[in-house]
């Protein structure tokens, strides 16, 4: 191990995730999101395997996510999609990053930040809701957004390349409903003159399971990173492989007597003698204090339950009567079907989502990579 808290990412695997979705998925295009820091797993060298493997497009939430990867050398075509009042869609187009727009105002200021630049044919998308109720043109606002589009278009300062919405994941009847309105909406969009290429309503969950929802493009996101959209499916039987793995080394070992109290508010007291390892990492690395006294973690191939509260910087695992000693590698999760817990396992004891656990490993645990 190169570092005392790592975090190692298998790009190979993501890559190969990649792969497995486009084929199981028939996509037309797939676009690879890499938003929040790669879900975690880090942008930038995220971003380039996959373009590399040949994801269509890459996708960020906002234009700053997008000119990080612009400033590291990625040349992919990027979409971004959340914008705040004050976005600068002046550096979008200067560093050819495509934006969906949400409102009449946000197509007004990227048509503005076109004409200060003197460009034309400014490639956007526009964002519907149809359902979310979040960011997008709510169905009754798109008449007036299409219609100020087709002028734009007009006068050759934008150029309207897509369509897209987001589907909530909640029952495949409502899944079916967001997309009929899609549907219509898009009608709508071409009866104004609009033209779009690209229509895009899926993430991975919808991708696999909803066939009518994958149009030209599906965007790629959890899956990508080997992680499961689904209670009742998990990464193994979807054919992805987990790609983050999350390590430390034990920092201390203790023998206590029954009755020990652990950790802040003593939330676990010792039923019997026993040994104690702590783990040097804490709710400051994005480890859920939710998880406390449920989540566990492998040491030399033995599964052990944490005990006491997780702390800012640590916690304790109750080892008992195996043999332990300060510097063992200590795996928080990873891949389940080399026998240590997974992202999901740890998602269970902190009752959120595999989602939450690998997006919230912050800054202080160091990036790993291994590319084959």
């Amino acid at each position: 191990m190169n570092a005392w808290r790592e975090a190692h990412v298998d790009l190979a695997a993501i890559t190969d995730n990649l792969r497995s979705l486009r084929a199981s998925t028939q996509a037309k295009n797939v676009l690879a999101v890499v938003k929040a820091d790669a879900y975690g797993h880090g942008a930038v060298p995220v971003a380039q395997a996959l373009a590399d493997a040949g994801a269509d497009m890459l996708g960020t939430a906002d234009i700053e996510e997008a000119l990080v990867l612009r400033r590291a050398g990625i040349v992919a075509p990027i979409l971004c999609w959340l914008h705040g009042p004050d976005a600068d869609f002046s550096a979008a187009i200067a560093q050819n990053v495509e934006v969906a727009v949400s409102s009449v105002a946000q197509l007004n200021a990227v048509a503005d930040a076109a004409r200060l630049a003197a460009a034309s044919d400014v490639s956007v998308q526009i964002k519907l809701d149809t359902g979310l109720s979040r960011n997008g043109v709510a169905p009754e606002g798109c008449r007036a957004v299409f219609a100020l589009a087709a002028e734009l278009e007009a006068e050759r300062l934008i150029r309207v390349r897509g369509l897209m919405t987001h589907v909530s994941n909640t029952s495949p009847d409502d899944d079916r409903a967001q997309i009929s309105l899609f549907t219509r909406l898009v009608d709508d969009a071409r009866t104004t003159g609009l033209r779009p290429e690209l229509l895009h309503a899926a993430a991975t969950a919808a991708a696999l399971r909803i066939p009518e929802s994958r149009f030209d493009m599906v965007r790629l996101g959890i899956g990508l990173y080997g992680l499961t959209p689904f209670d009742d499916e998990t990464s193994e039987q979807l054919g992805l492989r987990p790609a983050m793995t999350l390590r430390t080394q034990v920092a201390a070992v203790r023998q206590v007597p029954v009755g020990s109290g652990i950790s802040y508010g003593f939330t676990h007291r010792t039923a019997a003698p026993t040994t104690l390892a702590l783990v040097p990492l804490g709710y400051g690395d994005g480890i859920p204090r939710q998880a406390s006294n449920a989540a566990t973690v492998a040491i030399g191939g033995r599964v052990h339950r944490n005990v006491g509260r997780v702390a800012m910087d640590q916690f304790v695992v109750d080892v008992g009567d195996t043999p332990v000693a300060v510097g063992d590698d200590v795996v928080l999760f990873g891949d389940a079907s080399r026998g240590v817990p997974s992202a999901d396992d740890w998602a269970h004891a902190a009752s959120t989502i595999n989602y939450d656990i690998v997006t919230g490993i912050g800054a202080r645990v160091a990036r790993s990579y291994r590319s084959a």
